[in-house]
């Protein structure tokens, strides 16, 4: 059976040269998101979905927030980022927060068809000499950051990322319709499994590793 690739990008130009790329490989099992909004609902609705090409700039995805939200929710779904942007940190930041791979949209399609494979193999993909450069720029510190995020269920990262945005814990309450008491449960639970002592340094290096604003 051939892999379910979902291809969010909210450009219509590149999602079909995208899908293109991906067509001797998985078919037409292409699913396709033009937010981030709509990627979601695509990945609760279809549980067959192997694969997702995250664009990090479309609409309701700030920075790589998009792609940990993922990586929480639905942690057996591969990710690839696919960005105009390609600076060193940004994409070892992605590759901290389970990325499986990072391809920029100069990429030749040719090239984009040889990452899928790898990816769907179970392998990383980078573009070439990029992983030399990248180890030039680990941060130890944000590296074990995001090894704890991952241990986060998704109502936890919600409530962090809310947490991030300066919320307050009677405001989140409100937002995801709980009791307060819950929140502030899911606020030390979180503060416990990230290892920090309160919520605005929880929130600071959320934003740092995710480069959310």
């Amino acid at each position: 059976m051939q892999s379910k690739v979902l291809i969010a990008d909210d450009h219509p130009l590149f999602r079909a040269a995208m899908r293109q790329a991906l067509l001797d490989i998985v078919g037409d099992n292409i699913v396709e998101a033009a937010t981030f909004e709509e990627t979601q609902v695509a990945l609760s609705n279809d549980n067959s979905i192997e694969l997702v090409f995250l664009d990090i700039h479309m609409p309701g995805n700030d920075g790589l927030t998009g792609l940990s939200e993922i990586r929480t929710s639905f942690p057996d779904v591969l990710v690839v980022i696919v960005s105009a942007e390609d600076a060193p940190v940004l994409i070892r930041k992605a590759m901290d927060l389970g990325a499986s791979g990072f391809i920029p949209k100069s990429t030749p399609l040719t090239v984009i068809a040889e990452a899928v494979n790898d990816v769907l193999e179970g392998e990383q993909w980078l573009p070439d000499g990029l992983e030399d450069e990248l180890s030039q720029h680990q941060d130890s510190e944000e590296a074990a950051f995001a090894e704890k995020l991952a241990l986060l269920t998704p109502h936890q990262f919600k409530v962090l990322k809310m947490m991030s945005d300066g919320l307050l814990n009677k405001q989140i309450a409100y937002e995801l319709a709980i009791s307060e008491s819950t929140v502030k449960q899911h606020v030390s639970a979180v503060l416990k499994k990230l290892q920090v002592i309160n919520r605005t340094k929880a929130g600071v290096l959320f934003r740092q590793l995710t480069g959310s604003d």
